[in-house]
């Protein structure tokens, strides 16, 4: 019997899933970026969108539905991309990171331990 981990690993069922696309749009999606199903299957959808629309009822992250699908997130992205596409799934991006934090005046810290001190 192939384990199910050898078999996400089968270029050939890959292949077949994927269409014979090799890439997503890397900018489209992060792994850490969140996906929520706008609607629900319909008959004759591929199993794979199938299983993804099920998933993200509630937000779920690219790289955690590759490893429910047990599917490179390569794999997962053109699948996402799909969906996108057709307006069956929302993109949710992580919020980005904060300009670096500008740091209080050296003074101010000096005269604040200082006072610390002085209690």
């Amino acid at each position: 019997m192939i384990s199910p981990r050898v078999a996400s690993e089968d270029p050939d069922r890959l292949y077949t899933v994927t269409g014979g696309r090799s890439r997503a749009d890397e900018s489209a999606m992060d792994v850490v970026t969140l996906i929520v199903s706008e609607c629900d299957p319909t008959p004759g959808m591929q199993s794979e969108h199938v299983r993804i629309l099920q998933m993200c009822r509630r937000p779920m992250a690219v790289v955690e539905i590759s490893s429910e699908l047990r599917l490179p997130v390569s794999v997962v992205r053109i699948l996402l991309c799909d969906l996108l596409d057709t307006g069956r799934i929302t993109a949710r991006h992580p919020p980005k990171a904060p300009a670096r934090a500008q740091l209080p005046d050296p003074e101010i810290l000096e005269q604040v331990l200082v006072g610390l001190q002085n209690l």
